[in-house]
């Protein structure tokens, strides 16, 4: 070779060195990215509410009295504990105890007079009995045994029908006596006074029909806990009663509950500018757990539909469309890798097929610039 080709050659040589150490030096820097190795452990496959739902008291009713009327009596105050049967209000009741005692009377008078005229009816017998034995010896006319026949016989009568006043007496004082219980308020159960409308002195009106009148007083069974959720209808076929589930109480954050599906409605609720749901009853496993809950609270109810333990998973946040993840390679450039997934959580997803344990997959998906082929380092290396 001469000594021009040697030196055209050297410049070459030269050239492409440089350029490559520009090239090196020119190079973007590697993109932090978080990553999480793939492990194994519990995934679990399960729906959640579409909108809050709401602790429950097993009891609760709103009770108002069935006539209207002045407040003369007033037991309890709001948040007082009651027993089932005690007394919460009662009315003004002057006139049906007037009719009470009227009907009392009457039913003493009517008692009075079923004795006197049974009393009579068993001599009047007797007499009856005595005259048809003196008959058969001889001793007395025929005419005089139908006599004292006829006698008894209209005597047993007015018996009966005295008896007969004594049973109407005791229905018109029954019927009185439930006329005053129309004005009273007892508690149906055991329970905790959670509202009062209305004081001493004021009118209380019973709700008719069809219209909306707040109750005299409304009573929870506080001891008792259960939360209704509205689930999405189409995640409705897969929920049955006995299925487990977790609750989640928005006052408790960080907390919750073990409890099991009771319920679940047999219709679709559609309510204006919301999706279409089916609403579930979820029971707490522990009521001990759960006392000190407030009914009315907001709560979340996650339904664990499938479990699988000891799988392959990945977090579900890093799986992109199509069922793939980037994967960190050795030399720090992603893969695009296609995976095979089983049961699912927004937490976790199951992987059959396309990982291995240990590798390394990218969860800041939304970062600028990630993308298969780019060049990364995760977080903690970037920090060191």
């Amino acid at each position: 070779m001469t000594r021009r080709w040697r030196g055209i050659l050297i410049a070459v040589v030269l050239v492409a060195a440089l350029a490559a150490a520009l090239a090196w030096f020119a190079r973007p820097e590697p993109l932090a990215v978080a990553t999480r190795a793939v492990d194994r452990g519990r995934v679990e496959a399960s729906v959640s509410n579409t909108r809050a739902g709401e602790v429950e008291a097993c009891q609760r009713t709103r009770l108002s009295t069935i006539l209207g009327g002045r407040i003369e009596y007033l037991g309890v105050d709001e948040g007082d504990r009651v027993e089932a049967g005690q007394v919460l209000m009662r009315l003004w009741h002057q006139d049906l105890s007037a009719r009470v005692q009227v009907a009392e009377t009457q039913l003493a008078t009517a008692r009075s007079r079923a004795r006197e005229a049974c009393t009579v009816a068993v001599n009047a017998e007797r007499e009856a009995e005595r005259q048809e034995a003196l008959a058969a010896r001889g001793f007395v006319s025929t005419s005089r045994v139908e006599s004292a026949r006829t006698d008894a016989d209209a005597r047993r009568a007015a018996c009966t029908s005295a008896r007969a006043d004594v049973a109407t007496a005791e229905r018109q004082l029954a019927a009185a006596d439930i006329d005053l219980g129309r004005i009273v308020i007892v508690a149906p159960f055991a329970g905790t006074v959670a509202k009062i409308t209305g004081e001493l002195g004021e009118y209380s009106t019973p709700s008719p029909p069809g219209v909306a009148t707040p109750p005299a007083i409304e009573l929870l069974d506080d001891s008792c806990l259960y939360v209704k959720a509205p689930m999405d209808e189409v995640d409705a076929p897969r929920i049955q009663p006995g299925q487990s589930a977790r609750v989640s109480v928005d006052a408790l954050p960080g907390r919750h509950f073990a409890a099991t599906v009771r319920r679940v409605a047999p219709f679709v609720s559609a309510e204006e500018r919301q999706a279409r749901t089916v609403d579930i009853d979820v029971d707490f496993a522990s009521q001990e757990e759960a006392r000190g809950l407030l009914v009315g609270y907001s709560a979340d109810v996650e339904i664990v539909l499938a479990t699988r333990e000891d799988v392959l998973r990945v977090p579900t946040a890093a799986l992109r469309t199509g069922n793939t993840v980037l994967v960190v390679g050795a030399d720090g450039v992603l893969e695009e890798r296609r995976v095979q997934t089983g049961v699912a959580n927004w937490e976790y997803t199951e992987v059959s097929a396309g990982l291995a344990g240990g590798e390394h997959i990218v969860t800041s998906l939304e970062r600028e610039g990630v993308r298969p082929g780019a060049r990364v380092v995760a977080e903690d290396a970037a920090r060191r």
